[in-house]
């Protein structure tokens, strides 16, 4: 189960995600992404995602090849990331 909290930050959309991302749940933050990249630039900030899929991982990879900037990812997402575009 995970939570978002949207903030507004300058030319920014902040979509602050908390809990557990998973595979089954993301196409309802690729419509919130798609809904508010018409106005502005997109954030997600990954503070308080406590768990993620390898689906979870391929999307926000995904994400952040098409412009949205990753804030606050934890090391090991990070680094999980890495290595899914790496095996590209």
């Amino acid at each position: 189960m995970w939570k978002v909290q949207k903030l507004m930050e300058g030319e920014y959309v902040i979509l602050s995600l908390s809990g557990r991302l998973e595979g089954q749940e993301l196409s309802d933050i690729a419509e919130m992404i798609r809904v508010e990249a018409r106005s502005r630039s997109i954030v997600l900030d990954l503070m308080n995602v406590k768990l993620v899929d390898q689906d979870s991982v391929t999307f926000l990879a995904r994400c952040e090849a098409r412009g949205t900037k990753l804030r606050n990812c934890p090391g090991y997402i990070r680094e999980w990331i890495t290595r899914e575009k790496a095996a590209k």
